[in-house]
C-alpha cells in the first residue's frame, strides 16, 4: 500500500496520559518510536518537542470526550499537520486493545492516508459553539422543570393547564405564586387570571380546585427558583453572543432571510458549520456530515436501508426544527417541496428533504455571500408543464413531425 506520509504519528488521549506512536518510513524500512506523557500544560509542551525532534509532520488523534481538545490546542500552535479522527472509523483489530496499540494504529492508518478528518472548527467559532449548546441546554433544562411544575400540579389536582395555556405565563405565575404563598380558595386564584383569559371564572374556580399540600408548595417554589434562574442565565448567554457575534454578523443576517430560520437558528447553524465552506469539498458532504442523506449500505446489489445516517446531534435537530416552521411559510419554495413530498413519500421523509434544502441554501449562501431567492411555490408547477411540452414535442418529432409551438394569448 502507497505511503502517503513518510514522518507521521499517532496519539491515544484517555483522561489522564497520552500515548505517542511516531512512524518514520525511510528507504522503504519503518522504524518506530513509543512514548507515554501526562495532561498538564507543561506535560503537553514536552509532548510538543518530541514530536517536533522526532521531525514529525502529520499528526492523528482520536476524538475521545473533550480530552483531546487540550492536546488539540496546544499542538495546533505547532508546525504539525492535525488530523481528528471519529474513533468508531478506526477501531483496531479485535483482542489487541492497547493504548500503545492504538496509538501505532493511528500512526499506520495516518502513514497511508486511511483516516476521514473530522470537521474541527476555529476558536471563535468553537466559543460561538459553546455558548449556544449551553444555551439549548439550559432551555432543555427549564422545560424538564415545567414539566416537574405540572407533574406536581396534577398531583394536587390543580388542572391549571386546562385553563391558561402557558402555566409559566402572566396568569399562571400569578396563580402558582398565589399556591406557593399558601392561599387555597379557587375563587381568590381565579381572580388573579388575566382578563382576556378565554376561560370563565366558573372554569377557572373548577380547574383550580383541589388538595394543594405543604409538600406541593414547596416543591412548586423549588422548580419555579429554578426555572427563574435558568432563564437569568440564558439572558447572560444571550448577551454574551452578542458580544462575540461581530464576525459572524453577516452571515447570521443572511441565513436569517431563509424561510423558517429565525435569528437564533441561524447563530446556531453558523456555530455548528462555520462561515468557511472550503472545509467540505461539496454540498453533498456538508449534507453527508450532518446526517441528513440515507446511508450507503449495499450488499450483493441490493439496498439493504434507505435509513438517513448519524450525523451531527446538534445540528440535525435543529434543521428538522426549521424546516417544520419553514413548512407553515406560506407560497414558498420549501413549503411546496413539503407538501409534494408527503404525498407520495410521507411526511417524516419529506420534513428531511425540506431540511437537507435548508442547509444546501446555506452552504451556497455562505461559499457565495448570495442573498436567499425563493423559486416560489408555483417552481414545481411549472417545471412539470415544460416538461409535458417537451416529452409531447419529442413523441411528435419521433413520428416525423416538425412542431412550432406557439403560447395562447391571455
Amino acid at each position: 500500500m502507497e505511503v502517503l506520509h513518510s514522518h507521521c504519528a499517532g496519539l491515544d488521549v484517555p483522561k489522564e496520559t497520552v500515548v505517542a506512536s511516531v512512524r518514520h518510513m525511510v528507504s522503504g524500512q519503518v522504524s518506530r518510536s513509543l512514548k507515554t506523557f501526562g495532561t498538564t500544560t507543561q506535560q503537553l509542551m514536552e509532548l510538543a518537542e518530541w514530536l517536533a525532534s522526532q521531525a514529525v509532520t502529520h499528526i492523528a488523534m482520536e476524538a475521545t470526550g473533550v480530552y483531546w481538545k487540550p492536546v488539540w490546542h496546544v499542538l495546533d500552535d505547532g508546525e504539525f499537520q492535525l488530523l481528528l479522527a471519529n474513533a468508531a472509523h478506526v477501531k483496531n483489530v479485535p483482542g489487541r486493545k492497547t493504548d500503545a496499540n492504538d496509538a501505532t494504529w493511528l500512526a499506520d492508518l495516518m502513514a497511508h492516508g486511511l483516516v476521514r478528518a473530522s470537521f474541527v472548527p476555529d476558536r471563535p467559532t468553537q466559543q460561538m459553539r459553546d455558548l449556544l449548546r449551553a444555551r439549548k441546554q439550559f432551555v432543555r433544562e427549564r422545560s424538564s422543570h415545567t414539566q416537574r411544575i405540572q407533574k406536581t400540579l396534577e398531583d394536587a389536582n390543580i388542572k391549571l393547564d386546562l385553563v391558561v395555556t402557558d402555566i409559566l405565563g402572566l396568569s399562571g405565575r400569578r396563580i402558582l405564586k398565589a399556591l406557593i404563598d399558601g392561599q387555597t380558595a379557587p375563587q381568590a386564584m381565579a381572580t388573579l387570571a388575566h382578563r382576556r383569559i378565554r376561560a370563565t371564572q366558573e372554569q377557572l374556580q373548577a380547574a383550580l380546585t383541589g388538595w394543594p399540600s405543604s409538600h406541593h408548595r414547596f416543591l412548586l417554589k423549588l422548580y419555579l427558583d429554578q426555572i427563574d434562574m435558568l432563564d437569568s442565565a440564558i439572558i447572560r448567554l444571550d448577551k454574551e453572543v452578542d458580544r462575540q457575534v461581530e464576525p459572524f454578523r453577516a452571515a447570521i443576517e443572511r441565513l436569517s432571510t431563509i424561510p423558517g430560520v429565525n435569528r437564533l437558528s441561524a447563530q446556531s447553524i453558523v456555530a455548528e458549520i462555520g462561515i468557511d465552506m472550503s472545509r467540505f469539498q461539496t454540498v453533498g458532504n456538508l449534507i453527508s456530515w450532518a446526517g441528513m442523506c440515507p446511508k450507503n449500505d449495499e450488499s450483493a446489489g441490493k439496498r439493504r436501508s434507505t435509513r438517513m445516517k448519524k450525523g451531527a446531534c446538534w445540528l440535525k435537530p435543529l434543521l428538522i426544527q426549521c424546516a417544520w416552521a419553514a413548512t407553515r411559510v406560506k407560497k414558498s419554495y420549501l413549503a411546496a417541496q413539503f407538501l409534494r413530498l408527503r404525498s407520495r413519500r410521507g411526511p417524516q421523509k419529506a420534513i428531511c428533504a425540506v431540511a437537507a434544502s435548508i442547509l444546501t441554501a446555506a452552504y451556497h449562501m455562505l461559499k457565495n455571500a448570495t442573498p436567499f431567492h425563493d423559486l416560489g411555490a408555483a417552481f414545481f408547477d411549472n417545471r412539470s408543464q415544460q416538461n409535458k411540452v417537451r416529452n409531447l414535442v419529442n413523441k411528435l418529432k419521433n413520428l416525423g413531425f416538425q412542431a412550432q409551438l406557439t403560447p395562447l394569448t391571455a
